[in-house]
């Protein structure tokens, strides 16, 4: 089943009471400090533990998932590449990129894997609609697209059935750096952003409307704190 049809049968939101979900804003970080902090929080979380949403904007890297290649990574220059531990092949995080890391068990939600991506890339679809950009799936290709372009992408990891990783959504950054790579592994693949689809170009006027759409998808309801994780790198 192709990943258009498979989201098709993705049914709505249920009429469960809401999940109570910390919204953490952490600024600016460099990636490494908040993938271990994330793996941390997955790895130490039972069921008691309530999900949590990381909203980040990263330093500028490369990041390739579990299956990358090197080869995908073109011309790096003077932008580090790190290993990780997601899905996926090779993708950019830079300033003006919304980063949201949903850190939720998806059994309390009662969801699967499958429906999980769906809901994520529904929650982006519906943003852009707020200002009127039509978005939408590729067969085969995780993420959103306008256009054939590709203005948010997807990389995620299971564990436990507690997810981590996340999205990258495009919206008002430098994209010169997705020339350095095959993003997500395609060859020539064309990458946008929100402000040049003609949307807003403050991440302050986005990440509200994509919170909030996300806290639909999956039956949440978000209480932000101002409390951050833990980002010390272990020596």
């Amino acid at each position: 089943m192709d990943a258009v049809a498979a989201c098709d049968s993705v049914p709505s939101p249920g009429a469960r009471p809401p999940q109570p979900a910390r919204v953490r804003q952490l600024g600016r970080q460099p990636y490494a400090p908040v993938w271990h902090a994330m793996q941390r929080f997955t790895d130490n979380r039972d069921d008691t533990t309530a999900d949590e949403l990381w909203v980040v904007e990263h330093d500028p890297v490369f990041t390739l998932g579990q299956a990358g290649k090197d080869e995908h990574v073109l011309a790096p220059g003077d932008i580090p590449v790190l290993h990780v531990d997601r899905g996926g092949q090779v993708t950019y995080h830079g300033p003006g990129q919304i980063v949201v890391y949903p850190l939720l068990q998806l059994r309390r939600l009662g969801i699967g894997v499958r429906d999980y991506v769906c809901r994520i890339e529904q929650a982006i679809i519906d943003t852009l609609d707020e200002w009127n950009i039509g978005a939408e799936r590729l067969d085969g290709a995780p993420g959103v697209y306008v256009g054939g372009a590709k203005v948010a992408a997807l990389g995620i990891r299971v564990r436990r059935g507690c997810t981590f990783h996340g999205l990258a959504f495009n919206v008002a950054m430098d994209l010169e750096p997705f020339h350095r790579i095959n993003p997500c592994g395609y060859e020539g693949l064309q990458v946008t952003s929100v402000v040049d689809l003609g949307g807003p170009s403050g991440m302050a006027a986005v990440t509200p409307v994509l919170l909030g759409h996300l806290a639909r998808q999956f039956g949440l309801d978000l209480q932000p704190t101002t409390d951050l994780p833990d980002l010390t790198e272990a020596a």
